[in-house]
């Protein structure tokens, strides 16, 4: 079954290929069929007419950004009833679903370091240096991505930190993550590591040099941590 951010992201992706188009119909159809979906049953599902559907196709009604988001979950609820199964290629195909991500999401809004860090029983470690404001996080089982990434992978996983706070999880003293970050070129302003063993002094020196604040999460469980950070995210929206 693909995670939430996996669905979430895929339904960003195609709305943005819709909106982006340079003819919204041709793209609308185009994604309709590749979820082979037929337009009456696609209208059924969102309480529309099928000529209304036919009508974007075809450019006599321009979309807007509404109505886009509202025919790609549409799409995607259609999908799921099915069991995911074009979700799951495009999944592959955008290179989104990393086991070893437990969540990733983007704030409606940014939100106030100070509100993540008691929003996820923080303490700070060192010197807060840079992050006034964040975006979204990425919540990464630490030993999964160690095991698993390759090179390449490695890559495509830091580009998800951009703007966003990066949470660990399964840390025992947080070296690894951090001798990791180092010689990334995206690195995330504000590093989380949820309850670990001990703080090992490398990483907090390299955490200084790079320019990257840290936060303790003392959640008494990975479930409590991934529940008040999707409990930020809506009171954001």
């Amino acid at each position: 079954m693909e995670s939430d951010y996996v669905i979430e992201a895929i339904g960003k992706r195609i709305s943005g290929d819709i909106v982006w188009s340079s003819n919204s119909g041709v793209a609308m159809r185009k994604w309709r069929e590749m979820f082979n979906v037929s337009q009456s049953e696609l209208a059924k599902t969102l309480g529309i007419k099928q000529t209304v559907i036919a009508d974007y196709e075809r450019n006599r009604r321009q979309p807007g950004s509404a109505f886009v988001k509202k025919f790609v979950e549409g799409l995607m609820e259609i999908d799921r009833k099915r069991g995911l199964k074009v979700i799951s290629e495009l999944g592959k195909a955008f290179t989104l679903n990393f086991s070893f991500i437990q969540d990733l999401r983007d704030f409606e809004t940014p939100v106030r370091l100070d509100d993540l860090i008691i929003a996820i029983d923080g303490i700070p470690i060192g010197t807060m240096i840079n992050a006034e404001k964040i975006y979204g996080y990425v919540v990464t089982d630490s030993i999964n991505a160690i095991a698993t990434l390759n090179g390449m992978e490695f890559y495509q996983f830091l580009s998800l930190v951009f703007n966003r706070t990066i949470i660990f999880t399964k840390v025992s003293s947080g070296r690894s993550p951090m001798i990791a970050l180092k010689i990334s070129p995206v690195k995330p302003k504000v590093v989380v590591f949820h309850r670990p063993l001990k703080m090992d002094p490398l990483a907090m020196d390299l955490a200084e040099k790079e320019g990257i604040s840290v936060v303790i999460s003392t959640k008494a469980s990975e479930e409590k941590l991934l529940k008040s950070l999707k409990d930020l995210a809506v009171h954001s929206e």
